[in-house]
């Protein structure tokens, strides 16, 4: 009975020290003084946000959102915003998803000059080569240009251009965020699995044919999913975008914390809260069925 317990026991695997070479040791020492550099030149100070008068001021803004303005006057102020907000998050969300997933199959190496769909054209001339190589560059690019640019100046150049309301909201969270769903699409596509097109592949299926049962099958959840995580952060961004006049709670927002009204400030936080709730439900109940 003895031996059966040693010998189940010596068949166990044995854990492994982390071995330690000079390039983890530089990289942890890099990574630390990076750190604390930026700690430095960030000049943090943890003693003015919970020092004695830090706190003071916390507690009266803290104060000031209690108890929420629940007039029935107000409420029916927030409705017009309200549904604003919501129909910028949708149509915005919409129009980044337009904006990026052609230009996500466009900045995928698996798709212009990598994997078997490239191969399925052969080498081809130089010229084909490098006009891929270019479509590929400026993809790339112009999700970079959309992207590192944030959304509220976005949206103060749209707010010029089309004056103020909610279509410049629109506009600036469908050119921002299109930018950061393009980017994560062409990663997911080209993360996919090779077996099921290289399947396909063998079947005699052409281009066509393996984006569409091949590519997208694998990839349609993760990025529905994605899809859905932007569309929750657009609720948060039109919020955000009425202080420059971009439309929806974020107007009311400027005007309740200029006037010092915190209460009023209080209810459309909580609004927006019992948004974005009502969004990770849905977006949860989404991603169950997929």
């Amino acid at each position: 009975m003895r031996s059966s317990n040693v010998q189940t026991w010596s068949a166990w695997p044995t854990l492994e020290t982390p071995r330690w070479n000079l390039a983890t040791l530089m990289a942890i020492l890099v990574a630390g003084g990076a750190l604390a550099a930026s700690w430095h030149i960030a000049q943090i100070e943890p003693g003015l946000l919970l020092g004695a008068q830090g706190r003071r001021h916390i507690w009266a803004f803290l104060a000031g959102l209690y108890p929420p303005d629940l007039s029935a006057a107000f409420l029916r102020l927030l409705v017009v915003p309200t549904i604003e907000t919501i129909q910028i998050s949708v149509t915005g969300t919409a129009l980044a998803i337009m904006l990026g997933f052609p230009l996500a199959l466009l900045a995928t190496d698996r798709l212009c000059f990598a994997g078997i769909v490239h191969e399925m054209d052969g080498d081809g001339s130089r010229w084909r080569r490098m006009t891929r190589r270019s479509l590929y560059l400026a993809a790339r690019m112009l999700l970079n240009l959309c992207r590192s640019i944030p959304d509220v100046v976005w949206a103060l150049m749209f707010v010029r251009v089309v004056g103020l309301g909610p279509f410049p909201g629109v506009l600036a969270i469908g050119v921002s965020y299109g930018g950061m769903l393009g980017k994560i699409y062409a990663e997911i596509l080209e993360s996919s699995p090779e077996g099921p097109i290289e399947a396909l592949h063998a079947a005699g299926a052409g281009k066509s044919a393996l984006l569409v049962y091949g590519f997208l099958p694998q990839v349609f959840a993760h990025m529905v999913s994605y899809s859905l995580y932007r569309w929750e952060c657009a609720i948060r961004s039109a919020a955000i975008l009425g202080l420059v006049g971009a439309g929806g709670l974020g107007q009311q927002i400027e005007l309740s914390m200029r006037m010092f009204e915190y209460h009023e400030t209080g209810t459309i936080l909580l609004i927006v809260f019992l948004l974005v709730t009502a969004v990770d439900h849905l977006s949860t109940m989404i991603r169950k069925a997929l």
